[in-house]
């Protein structure tokens, strides 16, 4: 048997992982549960988030979202917020799971479980997010690119939660996309997926391109090389196939169970192919 801790308030949480360094902290639970089922972790304590109300929900702050990292991912698809004005969260959000899953895990798990499939963290970085994070030192921020550092790997200190996360409201963007390829259609885990925003001029060039795949590398992939041969460029059948090339040869995928790591660069390219030939 295991002490479980339910804070309520800030106040309440820092003595408990200040003085139970070895502690366990989850919000829903959807992944950390099932994987002590297996015995790892195995921590001696458990410290749940769920009644820190604090740090759920989402508001406004001057052109940006800020959302809870106890906020649910039903409860982000039921903001009219998340939705009208992050669509491209909203849509690899409803990605996510089961409804039972959606109704318990939560955002700030997903981040700090850091999977290079977490559904949420490809439109995450496209968008520029900022992490909070807070401990009984203080709060800093960090963007999310350099807040995860590989697979289940992030800067969390000792002591430190993931708190909320600062997403700002894309403008000008025509294009907001999120495609995921799983081994079924539905409660499936990507074997490869994409978020892209997309800037489209009048005459069919790509002003400006934002494209990160999720589950091909042990983080989420960005390609500098992908966006810069876009920029400019014309959508035109020879532009699409060199942007797929290069999307190729950006990702670094693994074999696993799901898929070899040829499959899922095939898929990355195929990803972006689908998404460019949709704009002609």
């Amino acid at each position: 048997m295991r002490e479980v801790h339910l804070p309520r308030t800030p106040e309440e949480l820092w003595p408990i992982l200040d003085g139970e360094p070895e502690v366990a902290v989850y919000a829903g639970g959807t992944d950390l549960i099932v994987r002590m089922g297996t015995g790892r972790p195995d921590p001696p304590s458990l410290v749940c988030l769920e009644r820190m109300e604090s740090w759920r929900g989402v508001r406004d702050e001057s052109g940006a979202l800020w959302l809870g990292a106890c906020t649910t991912f039903s409860e982000l698809l039921r903001s009219g917020d998340v939705c009208g004005r992050l669509p491209l969260l909203a849509a690899a959000v409803a990605t996510l799971g089961s409804p039972q899953v959606r109704n318990m895990g939560t955002l700030g798990g997903n981040l700090c479980t850091a999977s290079p499939a977490g559904d949420s963290l490809p439109p995450l970085y496209v968008m520029d997010a900022a992490v909070e994070l807070q401990s009984s030192r203080g709060t800093r921020r960090m963007p999310i690119r350099e807040f995860i550092t590989g697979p289940g790997r992030t800067q969390l200190q000792r002591g430190e939660v993931l708190t909320g996360v600062r997403v700002g409201i894309p403008q000008g963007f025509q294009v907001h996309r999120f495609e995921k390829v799983g081994q079924r259609k539905a409660l499936a885990c990507a074997i490869a997926s994409m978020a892209a925003l997309l800037k489209l001029s009048g005459d069919g060039a790509v002003s400006e391109g934002r494209i990160a795949w999720g589950s091909v590398g042990p983080t989420v992939v960005v390609s500098a090389e992908v966006e810069g041969f876009l920029r400019g460029r014309k959508v035109t059948p020879a532009t699409v196939e060199e942007a797929a090339a290069l999307a190729e040869r950006a990702v670094a995928p693994i074999d696993d169970v799901r898929g070899s790591a040829a499959y899922r660069r095939q898929v990355a390219g195929n990803l972006l192919r689908k998404l460019l030939y949709e704009t002609l």
